[in-house]
């Protein structure tokens, strides 16, 4: 690729990671369509894009994991079912026709986005490892792993709206999200990697735009924003990645 061609890569990595940080999302599923119209091939793009999404969702978790925004009995059992399940859904991608499924995360996406802006929980989830807690996470992971591997995008999407719905703060929900994806997003990127070969100059470039951005995003989501506002700022990027895929398919 050509040094134009990475710069205009690294600008986007930036802006939509710092961005989606501050949902605590990572910016997979914004990046594959923005590496593919760039030239980079779809599954490399993948691949590079999930990598980007567990680097910056380490910095993003420290920085979480700081001011307390991590509710780790949630995040551990949602995070190793995603982990096993991410490479599955990865190597997926040779059979398994996309059309039908992104026309069903496109209509998910729209519900989580209404979910986000309109649902009003009546209280805060109860943070409590019981049995019950340990099934809902294990189902979450394995649909948020698979298809989070399967697409490209970590699994954050699916993640968090469930968090939300379940009455978790819109904070901790992101904290806890953004520490789930680190797993989920460097399982599917191995299971990627499998497949084909990575731009270095791109990957090493664009990690180091990843790296500034999940930092920025991260504090500004825990000094900045006030929880109303992190979830207006999920559901408009929802919103955006729903219609994005629409226009793409149709």
């Amino acid at each position: 690729m050509s040094f134009v061609t990475i710069a205009i890569a690294a600008v986007i990595v930036f802006v939509f990671t710092t961005i989606l940080s501050m949902a605590g999302l990572g910016a997979a599923f914004i990046l594959v369509p923005a590496f593919y119209w760039l030239g980079v091939p779809l599954k490399e793009a993948m691949a590079i894009a999930l990598l980007l999404n567990g680097i910056s969702m380490i910095f993003a978790s420290i920085a979480n994991a700081r001011h307390r925004l991590i509710v780790y009995k949630v995040a551990i059992p949602i995070a190793v079912v995603a982990t096993i399940l991410s490479p599955v859904g990865a190597y997926s991608t040779q059979s398994v026709p996309k059309n039908a499924l992104l026309w069903a995360f496109a209509t998910f996406l729209v519900f989580a986005g209404s979910m986000m802006l309109f649902y009003r929980p009546k209280q805060q989830v109860r943070e409590a490892s019981t049995a019950r807690d340990l099934a809902s996470g294990g189902l979450i992971g394995a649909f948020a792993g698979y298809l989070g591997g399967l697409l490209g995008v970590g699994g954050g999407n699916f993640i968090i709206p469930v968090l939300v719905g379940r009455g978790m703060d819109p904070k901790k929900a992101s904290g806890t999200t953004a520490f789930v994806v680190v797993f989920a997003s460097l399982a599917g990127f191995l299971g990627h990697a499998a497949i084909g070969g990575i731009d270095t100059t791109l990957l090493v470039v664009a990690s180091a735009a990843s790296i500034a951005g999940a930092i920025l995003g991260a504090n500004l989501m825990s000094s900045r924003l006030k929880s109303s506002q992190v979830k207006l700022v999920i559901g408009g990027v929802l919103y955006v990645v729903a219609v994005k895929i629409v226009w793409g398919l149709v």
